[in-house]
């Protein structure tokens, strides 16, 4: 390792999946599409909202809000993944890491929070239609948007710069493929036992209770689909809520498995994978899904 002191890194090497040199190709075909369909799709639901004046409501006006974090997401990890697939091994600098770890962390717990309000606003919008209109206004839209991003800038300055002074000893290349935390961490040199504390506290709060507000919220929109007195009404409500559910259990489900356990037992594989779920996949499928649900 590239080093001034005895734990001063000025560089890194992203491995991504130099594993499979004869597969590159393929995956980096596919993951150019994927991200080129995450731009457009989000793109066309911020136009379509932004310009129709009668959706500039909380309901709508959370969809671009959503769209936003999932560019942003995309932009954080997708292009220097693309990078690292053209190469064996790609150079990363200490700033750059530091700084695509931070923008991952904050977009990520925003978008954490973001889905547990838009879960609440869709429960108060079916289960809560006469009191809606008080229940979710704009300023109670401005306020959980606000939070959100502001708790996503405040856990990614803490955790971020509590796992970078860390000391790093050891070799310098990151299986992986991109500067997450549960890859950065694998490479210090120190006991990381507090941090590991943290980490599965924050992982419940951040992760974990707006997934439970979300199943909660959707169980009472359940009972109210039930209700409903129409079977094809009830078959398109369980269609729409269905697909927008995956969405998000998939996102929830992998990133607490990555975080809950910064250095768990995995293979590289199968963290990359993991990761893939919630940084390729996700920026994809719940805008479009939440989108269909909110229109229909």
């Amino acid at each position: 390792m590239k080093r001034q002191n005895q734990s001063s890194v000025v560089e890194f090497i992203l491995l991504g999946f130099s594993d499979f040199p004869e597969l590159q190709d393929e995956i980096f075909g596919v993951f150019l599409v994927i991200y080129l369909m995450t731009l457009m799709g989000n793109a066309i639901i911020i136009a379509a909202i932004l310009l129709d004046q009668t959706l500039h409501i909380p309901m709508y006006l959370f969809l671009p809000n959503l769209s936003v974090v999932e560019v942003s997401f995309s932009a954080a990890i997708m292009p220097e993944m693309l990078v690292v697939l053209t190469t064996e091994k790609t150079t990363i600098y200490f700033v750059g890491c530091f700084a695509q770890m931070y923008f991952i962390l904050l977009i990520g717990v925003n978008e954490c929070f973001l889905l547990g309000a838009m879960a609440y606003d869709r429960f108060a919008a079916i289960c809560c239609p006469l009191t809606y209109p008080m229940i979710m206004n704009k300023r109670v839209f401005v306020k959980l948007v606000m939070f959100s991003w502001v708790s996503g800038i405040m856990v990614a300055t803490l955790q971020t710069s509590w796992v970078f002074s860390f000391p790093f000893c050891g070799p310098n290349e990151i299986s992986h493929i991109s500067c997450e935390t549960p890859a950065v961490l694998e490479l210090v040199c120190a006991d990381i036992s507090l941090y590991e504390i943290y980490a599965f506290i924050g992982t419940i709060l951040i992760i974990l209770l707006p997934f439970l507000l979300i199943l909660l919220s959707y169980l009472r929109i359940l009972f109210a689909i039930l209700k409903m007195p129409s079977t094809t009404g009830r078959q398109k409500a369980f269609s729409t809520c269905a697909s927008h559910v995956t969405s998000v259990t998939l996102f929830y489900g992998t990133a607490s498995m990555t975080y809950l356990q910064p250095k768990s037992s995995y293979s590289p594989v199968t963290k990359k994978l993991m990761s893939l779920a919630y940084t390729l996949l996700t920026p994809l499928l719940i805008p479009l899904s939440t989108a269909c649900e909110t229109m229909r």
